[in-house]
C-alpha cells in the first residue's frame, strides 16, 4: 500500500500534470471579473430573496441582477464561479488519480506462490519392517462343514445305538467323503411344535395336548421351545422359551375352529428357526389332515425345508375313512417333508397313541448320530447336492434302516 502511494505522488508531481494544472488554474483566475468582497453583498441578496426581509439592496434590484451596471455588478455577483472552478479543478485531479490506479495495480500486483514441500523419498526395501515384507500368498481356509444327523432303526422300528464312525460312509453325488466329525451325544436342541387347531381336531384336542406335554418331558434342561398353532392362519402363541409350563398354559386356552393352513404354519415355523440358539433344530407337526387353506404351495414348502437344515417330524392323526381329498393327501405330504430333512412321519388312527409316539420322537432326537464332512467339491454355485449315508453294520445285526437328509444347497458365495 505504501509503494502505491509513493508512485501516485510521483505521478502527480510529473511535469505534464503540473503544467496542465497550472494552465487551467491561471485561466480560471485570469477570467475572474469579481472580487471576494462581493460575497457579502451576494449573501445579503440571497437572504433577502429567501426571507423577504429588509436588505441593503432592494429585492427588485436583487432579483434583476442583469440591470445593474457592470461597475457595480462586480460588487453584487456572488463568488459561485470561483467555487465552481475550484470544484472542477478537484474533479480533474480526482479523475486523473482514478485513471492512474488501474495502471498502478497492473504494475504493482503482488503474486504469492505457495511453498511446496518436496515429496519424501521412498524407503528402500531394506528399511521396511520385515513383518510387512512378504511374498507369500494370503492364507485362505475352507471352513465349510456339512453336518448330517442320522437315525438308525431295526425292523421293529426301534432305535439302534452304540454304532461307531467306521460303521458309516457318506457320499456326495458319487464321491465318497471323509468323515471329519462324529458324535452320538445328546446335544441341546431348538424345538418348534406346529399344532393343528382346525375344527376337525375338536374330538382329539385333549389327547393332542397330552402328546405335546409328553414330548417336552423328554427335553433336556438346555433345550428351547416355541409353539405355533394353526387353523385358518398360523399363530405364534409362544416365543422361544425353556419353560414347558409356559407353553402348556397357553395351549389350554386354544379352541379348535376353522380350516387347515398347514403349509403356511410350516413356513412360519421354519422362518422362526432362524432365531434358534442351537445348530440342531427340529420341528414337530401334529395334525389330522392335509392342507386346504394355505397361500404357499407344497412345492414351495419342500424347497424351503431343503434349504433350512431343520429336522421335520410329524404325527398324522387320520380317521380310517378319509372323506376329503386333502385328508387323503395328508399322509403323503407329511412323509415327503419329513424324509427330505432326515426326520420321520408317524401315522396313527387312535388318539390314545399320541402321547407314546411323541415320547418316542423326543427320545429319537436324543439318540442320533451326527456326521460331519468337508465337501471335496469346494465350488460355491448354490446348487442342490445329493447326500447318501450308507451303513456298514457289525456282523450279526438284522437289516437296519437309515434316516438322514437327502441333500443340501451349496453356498452361493
Amino acid at each position: 500500500m505504501g509503494s502505491n502511494l509513493l508512485t501516485l505522488d510521483k505521478l502527480l508531481r510529473s511535469p505534464a500534470i503540473v503544467s496542465s494544472t497550472k494552465k487551467l488554474f491561471n485561466k480560471r483566475v485570469t477570467n475572474r471579473r469579481y472580487r471576494c468582497d462581493s460575497i457579502g453583498v451576494n449573501l445579503e441578496v440571497v437572504m433577502a430573496r429567501r426571507d423577504g426581509r429588509g436588505s441593503a439592496i432592494p429585492i427588485t434590484q436583487a432579483t434583476n441582477l442583469h440591470s445593474i451596471a457592470p461597475s457595480k455588478r462586480s460588487k453584487v455577483m456572488p463568488g459561485r464561479q470561483r467555487v465552481f472552478g475550484l470544484v472542477g479543478f478537484l474533479a480533474l485531479v480526482l479523475l486523473t488519480i482514478l485513471c492512474a490506479i488501474p495502471i498502478l495495480a497492473q504494475v504493482d500486483d503482488v503474486h504469492v506462490t505457495p511453498r511446496v514441500e518436496p515429496a519424501a523419498p521412498l524407503k528402500p526395501m531394506d528399511e521396511i519392517d520385515p513383518a510387512l515384507k512378504t511374498h507369500t500368498k494370503p492364507l485362505k481356509t475352507n471352513v465349510d462343514l456339512v453336518l448330517v444327523p442320522v437315525t438308525i432303526t431295526d425292523p421293529m422300528n426301534r432305535l439302534v445305538t452304540g454304532l461307531d464312525q467306521q460303521n458309516f460312509a457318506v457320499y456326495e453325488g458319487k464321491d465318497a467323503q471323509e468323515i471329519r466329525h462324529f458324535s452320538s451325544e445328546d446335544a441341546p436342541v431348538s424345538l418348534g411344535v406346529i399344532f393343528d387347531m382346525s375344527g376337525s381336531m375338536s374330538s382329539k384336542i385333549e389327547r393332542a395336548r397330552e402328546a405335546v406335554v409328553e414330548f417336552f418331558k423328554t427335553a433336556n434342561p438346555q433345550d428351547e421351545f416355541f409353539m405355533i398353532t394353526f387353523a385358518d392362519k398360523p399363530d405364534e402363541i409362544s416365543d422361544f422359551t425353556q419353560s414347558v409350563e409356559d407353553i402348556q398354559g397357553k395351549l389350554v386356552y386354544t379352541i379348535p375352529k376353522g380350516r387347515t393352513a398347514l403349509l403356511d404354519a410350516i413356513y412360519l415355523g421354519v422362518s422362526k428357526m432362524r432365531q434358534a440358539r442351537y445348530p440342531k433344530k427340529a420341528l414337530l407337526i401334529i395334525s389330522d389332515g392335509g392342507d386346504n387353506h394355505s397361500r404357499y404351495t407344497e412345492g414351495e414348502i419342500k424347497s424351503l425345508v431343503k434349504e433350512a437344515d431343520v429336522l421335520v417330524y410329524a404325527i398324522g392323526i387320520y380317521d380310517r375313512y378319509m372323506s376329503t381329498p386333502e385328508e387323503q393327501l395328508g399322509p403323503a405330504l407329511l412323509t415327503d417333508l419329513s424324509e427330505l430333512t432326515g426326520g420321520r412321519a408317524f401315522t396313527i388312527d387312535n388318539p390314545n397313541d399320541l402321547a407314546d409316539v411323541a415320547t418316542k420322537i423326543g427320545i429319537e432326537l436324543r439318540n442320533q448320530y451326527v456326521l460331519g464332512y468337508r465337501p471335496k467339491n469346494p465350488t460355491h454355485d448354490g446348487k442342490w447336492r445329493k447326500i447318501k449315508v450308507k451303513l456298514i453294520p457289525p456282523k450279526g445285526l438284522p437289516p437296519l434302516r437309515v434316516y438322514a437328509k437327502t441333500g443340501y444347497y451349496a453356498p452361493s458365495e
